[in-house]
């Protein structure tokens, strides 16, 4: 017999969901998906936020009426996939630097700047799917420099 231990499988959580494409659709997509994931135990920052961005920009921009936009949460051990499916295939995401008096247009920026990756698929048509991935693996310590007691200075 083998003494060793066995490896458990890798298991991908799912969640799915379609919404109205309309501003209180993408909010209630950042509230469950903040549920979700705190569900299963996995950090809440900066995943709701690029919820957030990419729902309001289904909202916003990938709205036609009648249909709904989904979202999904892909969380696999070592990264959360966030996909943002809608009906405008057309309007492809691009980002771009708005003015500095623009009240919006950073969306894709903050997600650009959060996800580890991003990006966009074009489905079967009439769809298109804008992802974005984060790693779930914790960052490498920092280590303290050499001689030091802590983070105040002590007095003398």
């Amino acid at each position: 017999m083998n003494q060793e231990a066995a490896e458990l499988p890798r298991t991908t959580r799912h969640f799915s969901v379609q919404l109205s494409p309309t501003p209180r659709g993408a909010r209630l997509a950042r509230l469950l998906a903040t549920e979700q994931l705190r569900s299963w135990g996995l950090p809440l920052d900066p995943a709701r936020q690029i919820v957030a961005e990419l729902s309001a920009n289904a909202a916003a921009h990938g709205r036609v009426p009648g249909r709904d936009f989904r979202l999904a949460l892909y969380a696999a051990p070592d990264t959360l996939r966030i996909e943002v499916t809608d009906t405008r295939p057309e309007r492809l995401p691009t980002p771009q630097l708005p003015s500095p008096e623009a009240e919006s247009g950073r969306g894709l920026l903050l997600v650009e700047a959060l996800a580890h990756r991003w990006g966009v698929t074009e489905d079967r048509f009439p769809r298109k799917t804008v992802w974005a991935e984060l790693s779930l693996t914790p960052p490498e310590p920092v280590p303290l420099r050499s001689g030091a007691t802590g983070a105040f200075p002590q007095k003398t």
